[in-house]
């Protein structure tokens, strides 16, 4: 476990590059949603519209949270589990809506 960068106790913010590609496996579960809404949100900005956020096989608990997260945003048009070369069922391909097709 790390110790704390700021003087409060907490962690300092971790820069993340916006890239297309989120991989929560270094986060803690308690912040994967806001993590990633403000990852998507970027990304969309950016103009990238095909997000693979890599959660882990495991049991599938954060795979679950992710995908009920995502089923509820009304930019993200479809995801589905990755394909083997990008990550198989331990990742997600999340295709977001371009502004002007946001209901």
């Amino acid at each position: 476990m790390s110790e704390p960068d700021l003087p409060d106790g907490s962690e300092a913010p971790v820069d993340l590059p916006i890239d297309g590609v989120l991989d929560l496996h270094t986060f803690r579960p308690q912040d994967v949603k806001d993590l990633v809404a403000d990852y998507l949100d970027l990304c969309r900005e950016r103009g990238i519209l095909r997000v693979r956020i890599i959660h882990g096989k495991g049991i599938g608990a954060l795979r679950t949270t992710v995908h009920s997260m995502l089923a509820r945003r009304t930019d993200v048009e479809s995801f589905q589990l990755a394909n083997e070369h990008f990550g198989g069922w331990g990742a997600t391909i999340v295709h977001l809506r371009t502004r002007s097709k946001e209901r």
